[in-house]
């Protein structure tokens, strides 16, 4: 389990360029890094939007977003590109930094269970170390609560 105050688990995935992207690259910055379960499914689609539509607010407050799921990047792209999101999604595939955030646990939906990704999002510092967990939000109000917890800092 993470605790706030503590250093957040270091990591380079591809994004939906097949780049690679480490957390380490944006030392000096905030960083919200959200775990969703899959793009292109509902609530991931209003989650990613909300955080699209408020890119400008988050930038102003020195935040840079980066949404992770277990996707392969492919799957990203289509998601950056249908959805017009202005923001890095990274690819999890072999779940290792799902696994380090805490976030890849057993999930029951419908009467059965499976692995997956429970949506959670964590705020890392400028110099690295996690200021926020958020795990109490709708994927509609995800933003909200996000750009309220901020403002609040600010």
């Amino acid at each position: 389990m993470l605790n706030i105050g503590q250093q957040a688990p270091e990591f380079t995935l591809m994004d939906h360029n097949s780049q690679e992207v480490s957390l380490a690259d944006f030392k000096g910055q905030k960083v919200l890094v959200y775990f969703y379960p899959r793009a292109s499914t509902p609530g991931c689609t209003v989650q990613a939007c909300g955080l699209r539509d408020h890119q400008a607010e988050l930038s102003r407050l020195n935040v840079v977003t980066l949404g992770i799921s277990a996707d392969k990047p492919s799957a990203l792209a289509k998601f950056v590109d249908k959805q017009d999101l202005n923001f890095l999604l990274l690819s999890d595939v072999s779940h290792e930094v799902c696994e380090a955030y805490g976030v890849w646990q057993l999930k029951k939906f419908m009467g059965r269970e499976n692995m997956g990704i429970v949506r959670t999002s964590f705020l890392v510092d400028e110099q690295g170390n996690l200021a926020h967990i958020f795990d109490q939000f709708k994927t509609k109000d995800h933003h909200e609560v996000v750009l309220n917890y901020l403002q609040q800092e600010a």
